[in-house]
Parts: C-alpha cells; structure tokens; sequence
C-alpha cells in the first residue's frame, strides 16, 4: 500500500518554487514519488494553523521507507536549500496517510 501526504505551503517566490518542483521531479520519480493533485489556493476558510496557505497538492510514494530516503537524500537537501528555504515561508503536513 502507498503512503501520501496532504501538504499545505506559503510560497512567497512562485517563479523559484516552479525551480524547486522543476529540480526535484525527476529524483522524486526515481524514489517512485508522484504528486497526484495541486491546487493554488486563494482563500482559507478555515485552518488549525496561523501560517498563511496558498498552494494544497499531495505528494505519494511506494512506501513510507521510499519517502524517508528521498526526503533525506543528499540531492533533494541540496535542491531544497536551493530553490525551497528561499521561495516557500511555511510548511503545514495537514495528514500523512495510507492510499
């Protein structure tokens, strides 16, 4: 069974997210990861979170041990420093969850 998560973000820098996405795709799809929705948001109603939302998408993968190392991989830490840290201002993990 795969294992998916539901994630909220701020992006502050859309241009330099699109640059995160662009650069960690590729190395998500080796660990067997997919996005399979992504939303640009433009009103919250309601949030257990003061951080502003503006972008809701949900990332899979094969396995709860497939997500752990691509999260740790050294490249994906390295694209994350990169293009993420500078462009996202929150991150919310709304719900991890078996598919």
């Amino acid at each position: 069974m795969s294992i998916e998560m539901l994630v909220a973000l701020n992006i502050s820098d859309e241009d330099l997210y699109q640059k995160y996405r662009d650069a960690m795709t590729p190395l998500l799809k080796t660990y067997g990861g997919v996005f399979h929705y992504d939303f640009k948001v433009s009103q919250v109603l309601k949030a257990e979170v003061n951080s502003p939302i503006n972008r809701v998408f949900t990332i899979s993968f094969t396995n709860e041990e497939a997500m752990n190392e691509f999260f740790s991989n050294e490249q994906y830490l390295a694209i994350k420093k990169q293009y993420f840290e500078n462009s996202v201002t929150s991150t919310t993990i709304i719900a991890t969850y078996e598919r």
